[in-house]
């Protein structure tokens, strides 16, 4: 039987069921990616499965590494073939991670591939996906034609144009919405490299003459009229950790001041400032039907060697374990006392906050829709196999299962929607485990409505797109 079967990770009957009648061709949200507008518009090929797998996933990268492969030859200008084989080197020790998995989906899903990869079948694998990559409906449009993607949530510098995602909605012939989701860390990072020379190329874009804290806001709040004049449903705030300082405008003003003048600003005053801005973008999200998602607890580029020769987001990070709990519902309560917080997911990169954020979740209920605010799924280094079912176990837990929004790719790679699939297979297993235990009951009705209100509906309805 081939490795990837139709039954993969689906373990009792209930499972098969729900799966196969529910899930699997439900159409796919993806709310949350890195993806580039630009491919998408200019309908990108790739030249060899190296380019597609290999050209930007860090998760691959930190794999390869593991071996002490050289630098040069991950990352490097060598030959396509050699940095594959070096990947075909590393993933058959990789029993147990996520990443095995969703490798031998992708070649199982795109390339008709049952081969599982190791060096003795890489060259065969390489030569039969780089043939395959050369027909019409591996480009990138084509790729995301054949997943059945709905929806996709790219994630947008407010400074940003726009103008790839003009050119992808002014192409009658392609079914997909590719809506920007508007991502303002360069104007909340007030204390990193860059900070000041960024808010001037703000107010540039956003005619604003930016001189005060007040003046981003205005700058922030314009530009953000212009992503939702082209569709955004969704915002996204990459936080080291959690803030809620709040602090006089005047004070925050100074320090803004300060900030620009290129002296250095405290962990405190970036905190003030930082607080000052979310307050402002979650009214003004609010009052435009925006859903806020803030994903924390990250310690980013911790190894200064690699990141001086790399730059930042090519491997480097781990979890935080700061106690931000204090944070998040200071935030959350500020906003909904002024009745203007909007729908909010939250995601934090330690696991040990998961049943924080359900039970901050179930602390702030808004009327008209389900869970107004959601504990997002398991992100990054959590996105395993058993990452995801303790994301969904504590979810069902102390929340409405049925109402989460389910699955992102929060990838930059076009193959990766069958992290999609993935997900909905672990999903089923789970309810039928309980199903057959007696823990829930055999009801064809609700458990129906539970995975295809999880796989697609709910975040359908949660970010607009009926």
């Amino acid at each position: 039987m081939a490795f990837i079967n139709d039954d993969f990770l689906l373990k009792n009957e209930t499972a098969k069921r729900l799966y196969h009648s529910y899930a699997e061709n439900q159409p796919i949200i993806d709310y949350h990616c890195h993806i580039s507008p630009r491919e998408i518009a200019e309908d990108k090929r790739f030249c060899d499965i190296s380019e597609i797998w290999l050209g930007g996933d860090h998760y691959k990268w930190r794999l390869i590494r593991m071996l002490g492969v050289p630098e040069s030859e991950i990352t490097g200008n060598c030959d396509p073939r050699v940095k594959f084989l070096h990947f075909a080197e590393a993933i058959p020790l990789a029993a147990g991670n996520p990443m095995y998995h969703w490798t031998h989906l992708e070649l199982k899903r795109y390339f008709d591939c049952d081969l599982t990869l190791r060096p003795s079948t890489a060259n065969e694998i390489f030569d039969c996906c780089n043939e395959i990559l050369r027909s019409p409906q591996m480009s990138a449009k084509g790729i995301i034609r054949r997943s059945n993607v709905k929806m996709i949530g790219t994630t947008d510098d407010p400074v940003d144009s726009l103008e790839w995602h003009e050119k992808i909605a002014a192409d009658k012939n392609f079914g997909t919405l590719v809506l920007p989701s508007f991502r303002p860390d360069k104007a909340v990072n007030i204390e990193k490299p860059g900070f000041a020379d960024y808010i001037k190329q703000l107010g540039e874009v956003s005619g604003v003459a930016v001189s005060t804290a007040e003046d981003v806001m205005k700058a922030l709040s314009l530009r953000l009229e212009h992503f939702c004049a082209h569709g955004c449903r969704a915002a996204d705030h990459g936080l080291d950790y959690a803030v809620f300082s709040p602090a006089p405008l005047s004070e925050v003003n100074e320090i803004f001041t300060r900030a620009m003048n290129g002296k250095a600003v405290s962990r405190s005053e970036a905190e003030k400032y930082k607080t000052a801005v979310l307050v402002h973008l979650g009214r003004e999200y609010s009052k435009r039907g925006v859903v806020m998602q803030i994903h924390y607890n990250v310690q980013r580029t911790v190894n200064s060697r690699y990141t001086a020769l790399l730059g930042p987001d090519t491997g480097f990070d781990c979890i935080r374990t700061a106690e931000c709990s204090s944070a998040v519902t200071g935030l959350l309560n500020a906003l909904d006392s002024e009745n203007a917080l909007p729908k909010t997911v939250l995601y934090s990169l330690n696991p040990a906050d998961n049943e924080l954020l359900d039970t901050i979740a179930g602390s702030f209920p808004g009327e008209g829709g389900i869970q107004k605010v959601q504990h997002g799924a398991a992100w990054w280094f959590n996105d395993t196999k058993s990452g995801m079912e303790a994301q969904l176990r504590s979810f069902a837990n102390l929340a409405l299962l049925g109402g989460f929004i389910g699955m992102l790719t929060d990838s930059r790679s076009f193959l990766s929607y069958t992290r999609h699939e993935y997900f909905r297979r672990i999903l089923c297993n789970l309810l039928g485990e309980w199903a057959e235990a007696g823990e829930y009951p055999d009801d064809e009705e609700s458990l129906k409505a539970i995975v295809e209100g999880v796989c697609f509906k709910n975040a359908e309805k949660f970010f607009g797109i009926e």
